[in-house]
């Protein structure tokens, strides 16, 4: 029962080492010749954003896949729009934010609150993402668009400079089974990137030693290993890892899940001294890692 409420709350959340880069983002000029300058861009976000900065990293982790002015990006699982917000400025007007989602049929799987009304919204949730994400662009942003995986629009083949997933794959690892989502996922991303493309993933890491039953997915945790040889399994190059957002207090045992710790909290809400003990581990130890289209 506890995971089952630990899993809804987690997908709740989406809908409300060692490789550093060497070019800084910000100070970058965009194709009108203007300043791009991330720093400021980050500084402008909404103050309940810039709180997670110290887990989130986002300069950082947008440096390290390389994601400059001008490119087109794909956010799969973009919500609210925390990053596609920091993209959209960023990449300016001659760039492109795109929205991706889980297919309709994996969110069948999910069960409890995947009910008849939310499937029949996720039919026509590329629309209202991308009517939503109009809504914050400013004047010279980038421009949007959105998908469901699985149904990737023909237009877009061969146009992406960076497809991110961004504590998006232990859900397409979790059903890999019931219908190959992650597979499947992974040939729209091969066919949506130009040669030489990037995938940039930021995963909650679960460690090496764990079972592997553990770190399929359901549990919301990834095995580092497990996911590098996947995608090269699939046909991408690992190029490098990052430990940005490496969390060394989160130790998670085969009998945790990654919700247990904030924002989540989910075995704590009515034990204090327990939330204080998830508080003080803070957001999830994760993994972040750059591959490429050959």
């Amino acid at each position: 029962m506890m995971k089952k409420l630990l899993m809804t709350a987690a997908v709740i959340g989406f809908v409300a080492q060692g490789v550093t880069a060497t070019e800084p983002a910000g100070a970058i000029l965009d194709h009108h010749g203007k300043k791009a300058d991330l720093s400021q861009i980050l500084d402008a976000q909404p103050d309940a954003n810039k709180a997670r900065y110290k887990y989130r990293h986002p300069k950082e982790t947008i440096e390290f896949f390389g994601i400059k002015p001008g490119m087109t990006v794909v956010d799969t699982l973009p919500g609210g729009g925390y990053y596609s917000r920091i993209l959209l400025p960023y990449l300016g007007g001659d760039g492109k934010v795109i929205g991706a989602d889980y297919a309709v049929d994996m969110w069948k799987l999910f069960g409890g609150f995947a009910n008849e009304e939310f499937l029949e919204n996720k039919k026509t949730w590329p629309a209202t993402w991308t009517k939503d994400a109009e809504g914050w662009r400013g004047e010279g942003d980038a421009s949007v668009g959105a998908f469901a995986l699985g149904s990737m629009p023909d237009e877009l083949a061969g146009t992406v400079d960076v497809f991110m997933f961004v504590r998006a794959l232990h859900h397409l690892n979790r059903f890999e089974d019931e219908g190959e989502y992650f597979t499947k996922a992974l040939k729209d991303v091969k066919k949506a990137l130009k040669s030489g493309g990037i995938v940039g993933v930021v995963q909650h890491s679960g460690p090496e030693s764990n079972d592997n039953k553990w770190a399929e997915g359901d549990n919301g945790y990834l095995k580092q290993s497990q996911v590098i040889a996947f995608m090269e399994a699939n046909g991408f190059e690992f190029v490098g890892s990052s430990d940005v957002n490496a969390n060394p207090k989160d130790k998670p045992t085969n009998e945790d899940f990654v919700w247990r710790l904030p924002p989540a909290l989910g075995t704590s809400r009515n034990d204090a001294d327990l939330r204080a003990k998830m508080e003080a581990i803070g957001e999830s130890n994760r993994m972040t890692l750059k591959f490429r289209k050959p």
